[in-house]
């Protein structure tokens, strides 16, 4: 009976922890080992302790603003994949993350004409939809490799 007891604790507690996590909205994070953001949208990160030095790996697919010593807002430029690197004044890694940047899939539609790519925001009518310099190069490249 006791050892039923130590096993339903165990697992209880993780399930409190991942109820938890999922309640901080971090379930989808560390269950791509990432930080998912969307196109044109972003996404405040809080660290743990204050940051001196942040890197992100490719700008072209995500942007880092500093807010304050522990808030960094991360905006998805381009689709892709990316990662994101913060130091502490010692040098010691206080995040080490790959970034998703993907595009909204659920209310835009992308219209194909040979090369051309247009892509539409249906919200709730279809219009044309801001695209920035990294979308275009993204497209572009997608559309030369077909």
């Amino acid at each position: 009976m006791a050892r039923n007891a130590t096993f339903r604790g165990r697992y209880g507690l993780t399930s409190v922890l991942a109820a938890g996590l999922l309640a901080l909205g971090v379930g989808q994070a560390i269950a791509e080992g990432g930080i998912s953001i969307l196109m044109n949208e972003a996404k405040i990160v809080k660290l743990a302790r204050p940051a001196d030095t942040i890197v992100v790996g490719n700008p072209q697919i995500a942007d880092a603003s500093v807010q304050d010593a522990t808030t960094i807002v991360l905006t998805g430029r381009g689709f892709g994949v990316t990662n994101l690197v913060v130091l502490d004044v010692d040098g010691a890694p206080i995040v080490d993350e790959q970034i998703f940047v993907s595009r909204q899939d659920a209310s835009s539609v992308r219209v194909y004409r040979r090369a051309d790519v247009q892509t539409l925001s249906c919200t709730p009518y279809c219009e044309s939809s801001y695209k920035s310099d990294a979308e275009r190069l993204s497209e572009s490249e997608m559309s030369a490799s077909q």
